[in-house]
């Protein structure tokens, strides 16, 4: 049965932003500071620590690296990867990614457990705490990667108001240009394999 105090999954998430280096100066600045938030907050997983908590994405690309899977995101009115915040079923940083992707997809989905990218951003539509919480929220936004299968029909969830393909050189946001650049270069074959565990 999974832990509901959230320990595992912190614990998880610690071990994972520990071992992961950052594909540039940038992302390794990130990575130090959500590693940070995570030291000082034990409920830092969770949407109730505030300011700041950590969500999972998934950048899913098709089956030939061409399209990558977006959501239209009800409140926020843009296109992003498939994501959210993470649940107290949850045991595993890859598995809050991959429970997120398949809910807001309807696709039966694997994702690479190591993160290809990671993105701090303010949250206009979540409030805030109070006292010395009381500043803007920011979501700790770990990214993984996936690969759908050849012919993959996404469904739209009652959380997505859309979700289509759209082409790598054609992306509607162009906030999703370096993570999705970064997913790319992982490579079909590469997650593939890790996936396999070869």
């Amino acid at each position: 049965m999974p832990a509901v105090d959230g320990a595992s999954l912190h614990g998880d998430a610690l071990r994972v932003l520990r071992s992961w280096t950052g594909p540039t100066p940038g992302q390794e600045l990130l990575r130090a500071r959500y590693v940070r938030h995570l030291e000082a907050h034990r409920d830092g997983v969770f949407r109730g620590s505030v300011p700041d908590h950590l969500t999972a994405s998934t950048i899913v690309l098709s089956h030939d690296g061409a399209s990558v899977l977006l959501t239209l995101h009800g409140k926020a009115k843009l296109w992003f990867q498939l994501g959210g915040h993470l649940e107290a079923g949850d045991t595993t940083l890859a598995g809050a990614a991959e429970r997120e992707a398949r809910e807001e997809s309807g696709l039966p989905l694997a994702v690479d457990p190591v993160p290809v990218h990671l993105d701090e951003h303010v949250v206009p539509f979540c409030r805030p705490g109070t006292g010395d919480a009381a500043r803007p929220v920011h979501h700790l936004d770990v990214r993984f990667v996936a690969v759908a299968d050849a012919g993959a029909e996404p469904v739209v969830s009652d959380e997505s108001l859309d979700v289509r393909w759209w082409a790598l050189d054609a992306l509607p946001n162009p906030d999703l240009t370096e993570p999705v650049a970064l997913a790319r270069d992982r490579g079909r074959a590469g997650c593939r394999s890790r996936l396999a565990g070869t």
